[in-house]
């Protein structure tokens, strides 16, 4: 069934059959699922949500039916968690590319839309722990130690997804800074179009950097067979 963009019963079917030894390929798997669903729709809030939401659904349902003891399935979790919180750093990175466009521009970061887009980055990690809450405290029997150890790891270490949002937000605030510096004129309607569609911006920026590195990846790996 797909949901949100999520082929969910591939997930589960994944993580039911799924060994000790394959804890590397679920992370991949789930990271490029998540990866996909996020490329497939606006880059709001609100659709990462659901998408983590049911990423992680798909994971516990999964996991839920494995023969693995609570060890092993802890760190399938935990790895699932690395493949969600991989792609959500790739969100971030868009947002920053975006953004980094408009600035250019001479965006001010005290504009609506900007200082909405900033927060929304900010609040990112924060999602990302949401859904974690939402599975550990929607799992049962076997599930219950293993979603509670990797939400309290995940909580104590941070993300990737978190760090990325802080420099992000740094860097644009410093870039903003030398275009004061500079002289630079503010510009609004040279970029009001950009900001009436951010989220459509920031979907096609991730589309691209994926399209890219496809297509980096795709000479090497001939390479690699020569």
């Amino acid at each position: 069934m797909i949901k949100h963009g999520i082929d969910q019963e591939a997930l589960i079917n994944q993580f039911s059959a799924a060994t000790a030894k394959q804890g590397e390929a679920i992370r991949k798997a789930v990271g490029d699922a998540t990866l996909k669903a996020l490329q497939g729709r606006e880059l709001t809030l609100a659709n990462i949500r659901q998408v983590l939401n049911t990423v992680a659904k798909a994971a516990s349902t999964g996991a839920a039916s494995s023969p693995l003891g609570a060890v092993d399935l802890e760190a399938l979790l935990a790895k699932a968690v690395a493949g969600m919180d991989a792609a959500l750093e790739k969100a971030v990175q868009a947002n920053r590319k975006a953004l980094q466009q408009m600035v250019d521009q001479g965006a001010d970061l005290r504009e609506t839309q900007v200082k909405k887009a900033l927060a929304d980055i900010e609040k990112l990690e924060d999602t990302l722990f949401a859904a974690l809450r939402k599975a550990a405290e929607g799992a049962q029997g076997p599930l219950e130690g293993p979603w509670a150890g990797v939400l309290k790891a995940t909580l104590a270490k941070g993300t990737g997804t978190g760090s990325a949002a802080t420099a992000t937000v740094s860097q644009l605030m410093d870039s903003v800074q030398q275009n004061l510096r500079a002289g630079r004129a503010f510009g609004m309607q040279a970029s009001k179009a950009m900001l009436d569609s951010y989220s459509t911006l920031v979907s096609g920026v991730l589309i691209g950097m994926s399209d890219a590195l496809s297509q980096g990846t795709a000479p090497a790996a001939a390479s690699a067979k020569k």
